[in-house]
This record gives structure tokens, sequence and C-alpha cells, in this order.
């Protein structure tokens, strides 16, 4: 089975890419799915980000309102790394016990995991190899605030919490340049894709 890293920034496109290479027949693992799962009302992540941040951060079914949440910690980069300690293991977790059963199930499959924190959690470590979804700053600043309706400052403080694109792309073995239109950058993940398929 080959195992490859899909990440970017915040608004860089990632998603974009996921989404073709779904529609090409690929295996993509969403993280930012099991990490929505994780924390659902009653798991042991949900109820260790309860006692930390207090119950004023649920809704009123008991989910974790991630737009409060999310207010708190990109205000706090002390705080953003005690919830990521409470959460990444458990993401990470879950990852691994997928990837060990589509070894078993589906060892000739090509696995892409589309992770946004891949180099910041060293899960690149389980990766064949990466491709990394780039934009320039500025492009990543003004799509993550029209996407999100945040304000120039919010949106800078949440592409600072994570590692610049411009590092990503530096240890990436392939990376998409996102800055063109949708049909190019589905062009260039289309083409990657199917250079791996010739090789495989």
């Amino acid at each position: 089975m080959k195992i490859i890293g899909l990440t970017g920034g915040i608004a860089s496109g990632k998603s974009t890419v996921a989404r073709t290479l779904r529609e090409l027949g690929a295996t993509v693992i969403d993280a930012d799915e099991i990490a929505h799962s994780v924390i659902e009302p009653g798991k042991p992540a949900w109820e260790d980000i309860v006692k930390k941040f207090g119950s004023h951060i649920l809704k009123p079914d008991q989910t974790i309102d991630r737009e409060k949440l999310g207010a708190i910690v990109f205000n706090d980069p002390e705080l953003l790394q005690e919830l990521n300690q409470i959460t990444h293991p458990r993401v990470a977790e879950q990852l691994k016990h997928i990837i060990t059963t589509m070894r078993i199930e589906q060892s000739h499959a090509i696995l892409f995991l589309e992770v946004p924190l891949l180099y910041e959690t060293h899960l690149e470590r389980i990766c064949d190899e990466v491709w990394v979804v780039w934009v320039d700053e500025e492009t990543q600043i003004q799509r993550l605030m029209k996407r999100d309706n945040l304000s120039r400052e919010d949106a800078i403080k949440r592409i600072d919490a994570q590692m610049s694109l411009d590092e990503k792309a530096r240890r990436a073995d392939v990376v998409i340049d996102n800055r063109s239109s949708l049909e190019e950058t589905i062009a260039k993940a289309t083409k990657y894709y199917n250079e791996i398929l010739s090789r495989t």
C-alpha cells in the first residue's frame, strides 16, 4: 500500500484537491472528520476539553461550539497547544488504526491522508510521500477572511498558528500551486495522481 500525506494551510485549497482525488478513485481519509468524531459528547477528548475550557463552550445539544472554542484558543498559543495535546494523539491513533486495517484488506491501495497539521504532528513519518497544496500568504489571508468571515487580524492569527506554507512546500515531494483557477488545480492534481498510477 502506498500512503501519501496531503496537506497545506488553512484556506489553501486542500479540500478541493482531496475532492478531486476521490473523484479519480483514490481513497482519502480526512483527519478533520476524525477530529470531529473524537470530540463528540461523552467521548474522552470531549470530557477533557469541557474540563479544561468549561461548559460555556457547549451548544444546547452538548456538542462543542467550534467557533467559540476557536475564538479562545487562537488568541492564546498556550491554550491552543493544550487543546492540541488533547485531540492530536487521539486523531493519530484513529488514523493508524485505519491504516493497519487497510493494509490487511486493501494491500495495493493508494491511500491519501488529508491532514492539515501533517508536519506539525509528525505524521509525515508514516507517509511514503507528501503533497502540499500551496498559495502565497496574501492569497491565503484573503481567502480565509472571505470563507470564515474573519477580520484580517483574526485570519493572520489562525494562519500563524500553523507552520508556514512556504516551509511545508520546501519539505514536500509534490507541490500543487493553487493560485490559479479551479480547473487548473484539478488538472494538476489529476496529472500527479495519474503519474502515481503509472508507477504502481
